[in-house]
């Protein structure tokens, strides 16, 4: 019987693939062997994806085969990559692709992950720029409007006016909420208006403002409602 010393690494994952514990073997051999071609193949190899551990690999080239074959959320998949990764451009590089997806997934959500990937790796904002102009919208996860203005404000080097709509678009739009929840959502617009990025606020004084005439409202209902339109206008102003 052949032995793991007369096969190369490639043939004996092989051998263990029609093995219903093949994943576990695998990792008591592979994730922590003292050769880096084999944490390597084992990285691409395993079949759930990349070992979290791996994904932090001492090897940066067995850390990028793991980030890339992950299946790791964003948030843990860059906390977890080795920090030579990301500290060397050429090295970034070669996860580009695979960041570009990540970064499509953070700015299709509510902004939180996305704003905290920023906020340890800042060196990732132009991806994140990058996929707010032209990425797609797939999921119904809108961003909240202070989260929207805090990464305006950190990508203020970069603003224009394709990524202010970049940000609009993943906002809910008002058309879409039902009085309470549009009521609400005016309060609390008011209630943190100097935390709110300029552009945000003139978004919504418009969307507001057309709102209120589409919409039929009692007379003092509209009286409240337009004060505190007023009163996010006099803050933007």
């Amino acid at each position: 019987m052949e032995t793991l010393s007369t096969l190369t690494y490639r043939e004996h994952i092989e051998t263990l693939k029609d093995d219903l514990d093949f994943e576990e073997q695998g990792d008591a051999i592979y994730l922590y062997h003292s050769d880096d071609e084999a944490r390597l193949l084992w990285a691409f190899h395993r079949p759930s994806g990349s070992h979290p551990a791996q994904v932090s690999d001492p090897n940066t080239e067995v850390a990028i085969m793991a980030f890339n074959h992950s299946r790791l959320g964003a948030l843990e998949r860059f906390t977890r990559l080795n920090p030579a990764v990301i500290a060397d451009p050429e090295l970034r590089n070669h996860i580009r692709n695979r960041s570009r997806m990540l970064f499509r997934a953070l700015v299709d959500n509510d902004f939180s992950e996305l704003l905290e990937v920023l906020h340890l790796f800042p060196v990732f904002l132009d991806q994140a720029c990058d996929q707010m102009i032209n990425g797609r919208i797939w999921n119904e996860n809108y961003a909240t409007p202070l989260r929207a203005s805090m990464f305006l404000e950190s990508a203020h080097e970069q603003i224009n006016e394709k990524l202010i709509e970049g940000v609009i678009r993943r906002l809910k739009p008002l058309k879409e909420q039902s009085f309470d929840e549009a009521k609400g959502l005016l309060a609390e617009l008011v209630n943190q208006a100097q935390k709110l990025h300029q552009d945000i606020k003139a978004h919504y004084i418009g969307e507001f403002e057309t709102w209120l005439t589409r919409e039929k409202l009692h007379p003092l209902q509209n009286i409240v409602l337009t004060k505190q339109i007023h009163q996010l206008k006099g803050n933007y102003e």
